[in-house]
C-alpha cells in the first residue's frame, strides 16, 4: 500500500517548493558550466521544531560551525581539495513541520581555507525562519532528496539530519523513501538526546538509510559541537577513521555503530 492521495498530493507539492527555492541558484550553476566532480557531497539538516528553544537552536548552529572550525575536521575535508574529483560540497537547510523547509546555505565546493570560512560565516549568519512548528521528518528527508538533485557530481552522497524527536507530523521516513529519490545517497542521523532509547531507535531503525549509514548521538544540546565534530571525522575520513571507531567507543558510549544499509 502506498500513501493515500492525499499524501501523495503533499509529497508533489513539498518537490515543487524544494525545486522553487533553488531555482534561480541552479540556473547560474548551470550558466557557469558542467559541475566539477568531488568526492562527497553532504548536506547538514537541523532541526527548528517547536520543541528546540532558541538557546538550544544557538547551540546546535553554533556546534556545527564549531565542529567546520576544528583543524582535524578541516584538515579531512581540505585534503586533496586542489585536485580532479577532490573536493567536498556542503550545503544546510533547516526543518521543522510539513512544510517548513528554509535553506541556510547552497551548494558550495570547499576547495580552500577560506572557502570553508566563507561557508561557516554564512551558517552563523542565518537567523531561524521557523521555530513554533512539529516535527515532519519525513519531509525533512524528501526535501532533502530534492535538494541532492541540484548538488554537485560526487562520488559519495551523504544528508546529516539531527533532531530531538520523533516524526509527529505527516508521512515518516518510510513513505519518504519510498517516494522520493535517494539511489546512492546515504542518511546519516545526529540523536540530540543520549538518554532518550525511543529517540535513539527511531533514528537507528527509521531514519538511519542507504550505504554505510549510522547514527550518532549527542547527550545533549550542550554536546552538539563534540558529536558533530566526531559524525565529520567519521563522513570524511574514510577507511582510516573507520579503523579507529573502536578506539572511540572505548573513549564513549554514545557513538552507536550500524551494520551497512542499503535501500
Amino acid at each position: 500500500m502506498g500513501l493515500d492521495a492525499q499524501y501523495r498530493q503533499l509529497v508533489r507539492a513539498l518537490a515543487r517548493i524544494a525545486l522553487a527555492t533553488g531555482l534561480v541558484a541552479a540556473l547560474v550553476a548551470a550558466a557557469a558550466g558542467p559541475a566539477q566532480a568531488c568526492r562527497l557531497a553532504l548536506v547538514f539538516a537541523l532541526d527548528v521544531s517547536a520543541s528546540v528553544d532558541e538557546a538550544e537552536y544557538r547551540l546546535q548552529l553554533e556546534g556545527l560551525t564549531q565542529a567546520l572550525a576544528d583543524p582535524a575536521v578541516r584538515t579531512a575535508m581540505l585534503a586533496h581539495g586542489d585536485a580532479p574529483g577532490g573536493t567536498v560540497a556542503l550545503a544546510a537547510y533547516e526543518w521543522s513541520g510539513a512544510r517548513q523547509q528554509a535553506m541556510i546555505a547552497p551548494w558550495t565546493a570547499i576547495r580552500s581555507e577560506a572557502g570553508l570560512d566563507a561557508f561557516v560565516g554564512e551558517l552563523a549568519g542565518h537567523k531561524r525562519r521557523y521555530g513554533e512548528f512539529p516535527t515532519a521528518v519525513g519531509y525533512a528527508l524528501g526535501y532533502g532528496a530534492v535538494l541532492m538533485r541540484r548538488a554537485p557530481v560526487c562520488a559519495r552522497r551523504v544528508i546529516d539530519i539531527s533532531g530531538d524527536g520523533v516524526n509527529n507530523d505527516g508521512f515518516g521516513p518510510a513513505a519518504a523513501y519510498r517516494e522520493f529519490d535517494f539511489e546512492g545517497v546515504t542518511v546519516n542521523g545526529l540523536v540530540i538526546g543520549g538518554g532518550n532509547l525511543e529517540l535513539i531507535s527511531f533514528y537507528q531503525l527509521e531514519v538511519a538509510h542507504g550505504p554505510d549509514a549510522f547514527v550518532e548521538v549527542a547527550a545533549d544540546f550542550a554536546d552538539y559541537a563534540r558529536a558533530m565534530r566526531r559524525k565529520l571525522l567519521r563522513e570524511l575520513g574514510g577507511d582510516h577513521v573507520a579503523r579507529a571507531a573502536p578506539d572511540w567507543l572505548a573513549r564513549s558510549q554514545v557513538w552507536i555503530p550500524l551494520p551497512a544499509r542499503h535501500p
